[in-house]
């Protein structure tokens, strides 16, 4: 007897998976999943010259609360991915930046993330993962996700 299984059960298998595989790539370079994407969310960010980061702006991407995010930077500082320093637009708030250890590391993310997708795209066709990608991109259109 064949059940079928209820799509956010797929979506959730699949989520821990991902999780798991990129987690083995961030555990390699001595940081948590979270910690190497908040890292990643820096760097793209001043990639992109968006300027001054403030702790604020990753608790916004991230979505976690202040006192979480607090706990990430200080451990991101310790181990010399980034520095926080007082900001110029704001004096009350810190302004972060990546370290020489850490500048541009989103795109080493941006790598490890399209091998976690090919691994897990498994048998599938280039037009395959291709249309999945596209699907998935239009779920998420669906999704406040801002």
């Amino acid at each position: 007897m064949s059940v079928k299984m209820p799509f956010g059960l797929k979506i959730a298998i699949i989520n821990r998976a991902f999780k798991r595989l990129m987690d083995e790539k961030a555990e390699k370079m001595g940081l948590t999943g979270v910690q190497l994407r908040v890292l990643g969310s820096v760097s793209r960010l001043e990639e992109k010259g968006y300027g001054e980061i403030h702790q604020n702006d990753l608790e916004k991407i991230e979505r976690v609360t202040h006192p979480a995010m607090t706990k990430i930077v200080r451990q991101l500082e310790k181990k010399g991915y980034l520095i926080c320093s007082e900001g110029v637009k704001d004096k009350r708030c810190k302004a972060i930046f990546t370290t020489d250890k850490s500048n541009g590391i989103h795109r080493l993310i941006l790598s490890q993330d399209e091998e976690a997708f090919e691994k897990l795209c498994g048998q599938l066709s280039e037009d395959e993962r291709a249309e999945l990608d596209s699907l998935i991109s239009s779920v998420l259109k669906n999704i406040d996700y801002d």
